[in-house]
């Protein structure tokens, strides 16, 4: 299972950006993808989750400025974030679990300038 994390990189402050997650080994279908983020000096939170049904939870505190989709075809996953502000800055990745193991993909960098 290897999982591609992209579509960082430097916005301004209320703009919004589109990560990608690509999925190979592992369909999107039979396991869901969770993103994650870790801001500088904070631990790794936990974003959101589409599961392998399409159902999709977040985390409470997104706001809803977050907003997850999938490509079955492609089998990527995909986070969108509006109205982003600098505390949105961080590393995003995504997560797949398959058989009893967390993949993890490699993270992409999300900054925010004000």
């Amino acid at each position: 299972v290897q999982l591609q994390a992209s579509g960082g990189g430097l916005v301004q402050a209320g703009g919004s950006l589109k990560l990608s997650c690509a999925a190979s080994g592992s369909a999107i279908t039979v396991n869901g993808v969770a993103w994650y983020r870790q801001a500088p000096g904070r631990q790794r939170e936990w974003i959101g989750t589409i599961a392998s049904s399409g159902m999709i939870n977040y985390a409470d505190f997104m706001e809803g400025r977050f907003v997850i989709s999938r490509d079955v075809a492609a089998n990527t996953a995909y986070l969108q974030i509006y109205s982003l502000t600098s505390d949105d800055t961080g590393v995003y990745t995504c997560s797949q679990r398959y058989r009893s193991k967390q993949y993890w993909g490699q993270g992409t960098q999300v900054t925010v300038s004000s």
